[in-house]
């Protein structure tokens, strides 16, 4: 079936994609017939393209009740169209440069009557703090983004402004490389102006609001909540786009009266910041009354004129939505014209009329608290008690609702289980303040769901690329802004948090690769000796059946006598696997996440770690984290589709160990070598160093017999990739090569003394710190001397049962030390002075 031919609008109103006759539009026709709409497997195919591709540059989308989805078709605005638009995004722009800039200075609109006082006053977005703050250039708001729907007969209508913190530029940037990968052919041939321009002609106004002071080149930063916040990603894509380093506010500090980022070792001045932080969390002292968020002096930096904070404090007080009502008359008082874009149509119930007509009116209307701490409520969606109770709660505080009429936003194709759906579309759009005036990106974020007018920063849905389309084809700049990720340079700003996040990513990396290597050892034997049972094992009676273990069909299977050995190297191995993990089945080993310990576990925490630090991170990083958690994913789905006979763990542990050399690779080749990059080797090695002492002491500690023991040792030489030079350097065989090779060889990637080379050099290249690293470096040297003082040849030779002293007493000395560096470095190197909390109260 023709899916083009068999897609239908919902009602009468606008749909993107068909004319009003019934045809699609000329440029849709197009898309179709080169993107092949017409077949539903094409269609799911380019969805699971962009799903895996989200996954590649770093975005969640396992589950979509939690994550960002993307819908692989565009939506197309005609150059004409868009023109008219964008002359209308640049007046609103321009009118609220100018209500900022009053609201902020003079407040003539206040004291003659144009704005009701308590839509600004008493607003949580206006911040007295920012009182007279005046950003070097011609324009007080650097940037906005204004959500914009059709309505039903085909006029934009804007539904909501974003001027304190405006969420999407990562995002667009992110949409558009993925759609244009997926729909790379029609991208290249298409019409569609590139937003690229849009981000480098950002950064040029981030340096042009540095203040006068500045140097020649100033320090520009991305000010971001702390991890985990849901603009995380934005934030983060964005600062790497832009090569600018991302900092939270407990990275910053004021000293002297102007702000500083907290680097390893000293303190780094910082000109601008890119702000991604509401402002009530910007400064302590005089934004939040001591609430414990934000860094205290900050606003008085800004003030000072020694920092410039875009968008400027208070830019927030422009949300209000009351302040919608009264846009029309201040477009003809400040400008002496009309709206081009009207507003939805709203009623804000501090004035007494409006608000008789929002209670009278509860069940057709949209409500909205105007200080937006609430979610808009459906008046149609309530029920007759809960309109009664909202009814009362705006009589009881009036000024703090509004009530709007609901807009029936135009519908877009949509991709839905292989065929054409439509639903209705929001585009968010962008606009930045240039000396010459305020610039329109070329594209946008559309968002499509059930009601636009509701859409909340932070929560999922499904997202579109926009594409405006040129009269000609456009050609693709030589450089594209964001294109390719910027490199970052050697002085670059390493802030103790993001440190402490490179550590961290360099530990969970290297914990994932030990753990999937353990498990490869001990799944290689299970298929060696496990499975060669006879074939009367099933009717071994009771004692048999309880040692059937639940990581896998049988851990402990009645064995041929002749593999005694092989069944006690097996027990030995899967002990000591789940000493260095958790005591749990297998195949739980692999594939769950919130089983500490294990590869699924280290998985997610090295995703996590790497979250933080995006803009340290190459692509590839990104590619390699994805397909890791791909693999997890898809191994445990085939498990539940299993009846749990066989374990068959091997292909998803190949995938992962490909995975973890590929992001191995991308740490080794894709980064500068400055601090960062040095800290996340710090962590590497103490990981691997502390893994490998860890896994020795499981497994080579217990005497074994000789056939046993052999066994094992050479499971462990494969689980450290030491085997084939263990052969080759030893043909004799023996403990005390296993040891020699794994401990004492500094020309071994994985041996201990390698790990503490390298240790040893990295510690000693990190910036100078203020906190004295001697005891770190103490400590670091004692491991170096418990090591000079073992004889492995003393250690393999210990007779008899039980445990060998003499290693087990230095595995055990050095695997604490090796703990305790892990805490020093952080003492030196990572902490942080806390805010003092005091109890939350109104803001000073």
């Amino acid at each position: 079936m023709d899916l083009l031919a068999s897609y239908r609008a919902n009602g009468p109103g606008h749909d993107e994609m068909l004319q009003a006759t019934g045809p699609a539009r000329a440029a849709w026709q197009q898309l179709a017939e080169q993107a092949r709409l017409g077949r539903a497997d094409r269609l799911d195919a380019s969805r699971s393209e962009v799903m895996r591709l989200l996954q590649d540059e770093g975005l969640p989308t396992a589950d979509p009740d939690r994550s960002w989805q993307l819908d692989p078709l565009p939506v197309l605005v005609e150059e004409l169209e868009w023109r008219r638009l964008e002359a209308a995004l640049r007046q609103r722009a321009e009118l609220f440069d100018q209500v900022l800039t009053d609201l902020y200075g003079e407040r003539r609109l206040l004291t003659t009557g144009l704005l009701p006082p308590e839509v600004v006053l008493g607003h949580p977005g206006f911040v007295h703090a920012a009182d007279r703050i005046r950003l070097p250039g011609p324009h007080q708001l650097f940037h906005c983004a204004v959500d914009l729907a059709r309505n039903a007969d085909g006029a934009w209508t804007a539904l909501a402004d974003r001027t304190d913190v405006p969420i999407g530029l990562g995002y667009v940037m992110a949409d558009r490389r993925v759609v244009s990968e997926v729909l790379a052919r029609l991208y290249r041939e298409s019409r569609a102006r590139r937003v690229g321009p849009y981000y480098q002609a950002l950064r040029e106004s981030l340096r042009a609001v540095a203040p006068a002071g500045a140097e020649e080149s100033p320090r520009i930063a991305v000010l971001t909540p702390a991890p985990g916040a849901p603009a995380t990603f934005d934030h983060g894509y964005l600062a790497a786009m832009l090569g600018l380093p991302l900092v939270d506010c407990g990275d910053l500090v004021v000293q002297d009266g102007r702000a500083w980022v907290r680097s390893l070792g000293q303190l780094e001045p910082v000109d601008v910041l890119l702000r991604g932080v509401a402002a009530a969390d910007v400064d302590p002292l005089e934004l939040r009354g001591g609430a414990g968020h934000g860094t205290p002096g900050l606003a008085h930096a800004a003030r000072s004129g020694a920092l410039s904070v875009v968008n400027t404090l208070g830019a927030g007080v422009l949300e209000n939505p009351a302040l919608l009502t009264y846009l029309p008359r201040l477009a003809r008082a400040l400008r002496g014209e009309d709206l081009a874009i009207p507003s939805a149509v709203t009623y804000w119930c501090g004035d007494r009329s409006m608000c008789s007509h929002v209670i009278a009116n509860l069940g057709r209307l949209i409500l909205r608290p105007t200080a937006g701490t609430e979610r808009p409520l459906l008046g149609w969606a309530l029920t007759l008690d809960q309109r009664a109770d909202l009814a009362a709660r705006i009589a009881a505080r009036p000024g703090a609702w509004v009530g709007q009429e609901p807009v029936e936003a135009s519908t877009t194709p949509t991709v839905r289980d292989g065929s054409l759906v439509p639903q209705p579309t929001a585009l968010r759009t962008f606009a930045l303040a240039r000396p010459e005036g305020y610039m329109v990106m070329s594209g946008a974020m559309a968002h499509v769901g059930p009601v636009p007018q509701v859409m909340v920063d932070g929560e999922p849905g499904t997202a579109k690329d926009v594409w405006v389309l040129a009269p000609e084809p456009v050609a693709a700049p030589g450089l594209p802004a964001g294109g390719t990720l910027p490199g970052r340079p050697v002085d670059a700003t390493v802030s103790p948090r993001a440190g402490e996040d490179l550590f961290r990513l360099g530990r969970h990396t290297e914990q994932a690769e030990s753990t999937v290597r353990l498990l490869m050892a001990v799944a290689d034997r299970w298929d060696d000796y496990a499975r060669q049972r006879p074939p009367a094992a099933h009717d071994a009676g009771p004692a048999a059946a309880g040692r059937r273990d639940a990581a896998g069909p049988e851990v402990h299977p009645v064995l041929p006598r002749g593999d005694a050995a092989g069944h006690a190297a097996l027990d030995v191995l899967t002990a000591g696997l789940r000493h260095l993990t958790a005591d749990a089945p297998l195949p739980a080993l692999v594939t769950d996440e919130s089983l500490p310990g294990s590869a699924a576990w280290a998985v997610v925490r090295t995703a996590e770690a790497a979250a933080g630090v995006r803009d340290n991170l190459p692509p590839d990083v990104w590619r390699a984290i994805a397909s890791l958690r791909r693999t997890v994913r898809e191994e445990a789905a085939r498990q539940r589709g299993t009846d749990g006979t066989q374990l068959g763990l091997a292909p998803a542990l190949t995938r992962l160990l490909e995975s973890l050399m590929a992001l191995q690779g991308g740490y080794g080749e894709s980064f500068v070598r400055d601090a960062g990059w040095r800290l996340l080797e710090i962590g590497r090695r103490l990981e691997r160093a502390r893994r490998l002492v860890a896994t020795l002491e499981a497994t080579m500690v217990q005497r074994q017999d000789p056939a046993t023991e052999a066994l094992v040792a050479e499971s462990v030489l494969v689980a450290n990739e030491s085997v084939i030079t263990y052969r080759r350097r030893f043909p004799a065989g023996g403990l005390a090569g296993v040891l020699e090779l794994l401990l004492l060889d500094g020309s071994n990637p994985r041996a201990l003394r390698f790990q503490l080379d390298r240790l040893r050099r990295h510690l000693g290249e990190l910036p100078a710190v203020g906190r004295a690293p001697a005891s770190r470096d103490q400590l670091l040297e004692e491991v170096f001397d418990l090591l000079a003082e073992l004889r492995t040849d003393r250690a393999a030779a210990e007779r008899g049962h039980g445990a060998r002293r003499h290693l087990a007493q230095s595995l055990e000395s050095i695997g604490w030390r090796l703990d305790e560096l892990a805490k020093e470095i952080a003492r030196v190197h990572f902490a942080r002075p806390r805010l003092a909390r005091w109890p939350d109260g109104p803001a000073r």
